[in-house]
């Protein structure tokens, strides 16, 4: 379903209301992914019944056909896990929707755009929010630390299990680069952690794997073997 470009020029009673709009695209993407998993109204209403938060099957068919005229974000909410997907990808369905139009009174945006502008990946403001650039930067340093260690550890038993002396070597060339490797990512993980501190955040749980990137209460960083 491709929505329509908003022209001031257009007659007002031609344009589509932004509400509308917003709730058409919801609405023609449920249908969509519900016939994709080929489940009927009836089918997705007992599965929103079973998540906690009924939505009768009327209900779902009146909002399909256009004829619900609200639609609540909690319900956006449990349809998407109903339909196993995410709420993002019903208000902004990449990929299927070309243009979608981000507020009243505006000219569409490509969906991926307008898709970056809701979750906070735009810069449509200067500059992105620090809190959601530490978070993003925490999630990139566990994974590449998880990575490293992972790496490290098989090495260290290719190492340990070598039939000659020329391939224990290179595994244990190896599993020194992979701990170089988890290093870094445990000091750049570290510090995205204190950035998340310092503007009055609180920093992801950490796997046991990664305990030492903390340092002890009381310490400093430089006090701990990290």
């Amino acid at each position: 379903m491709t929505q329509r470009r908003f022209d001031p020029r257009d007659d007002e009673d031609d344009v589509p209301e932004w509400v509308d709009q917003v709730m058409a695209t919801v609405a023609a993407e449920v249908r969509r992914r519900r016939k994709e998993l080929r489940m009927s109204a009836q089918d997705l209403a007992d599965r929103c019944e079973e998540i906690g938060h009924p939505i009768p099957r009327n209900v779902i068919a009146n909002m399909e056909s256009g004829r619900r005229a609200g639609l609540p974000l909690v319900d956006v909410l449990v349809l998407a896990e109903a339909l196993r997907t995410y709420p993002i990808r019903l208000l902004y369905p990449v990929g299927y929707v070309d243009r979608v139009q981000r507020l009243p009174l505006q000219h569409s945006d490509p969906t991926w755009d307008a898709m970056r502008w809701f979750t906070g990946d735009s810069e449509d403001f200067g500059m992105e929010d620090d809190m959601l650039r530490s978070f993003r930067a925490h999630v990139r340093y566990q994974r590449a630390a998880l990575a490293a260690l992972k790496g490290e550890k098989h090495e260290r038993w290719k190492a340990e299990t070598a039939p000659n002396q020329t391939e224990r070597e290179e595994a244990v060339l190896a599993q020194a680069d992979y701990a170089e490797r988890a290093l870094e990512a445990k000091y750049r993980l570290r510090s995205a952690r204190a950035f998340i501190r310092e503007d009055g955040g609180t920093p992801p749980h950490l796997p046991p794997e990664l305990a030492d990137v903390d340092p002890p209460v009381g310490d400093t960083p430089e006090e701990n073997d990290l």
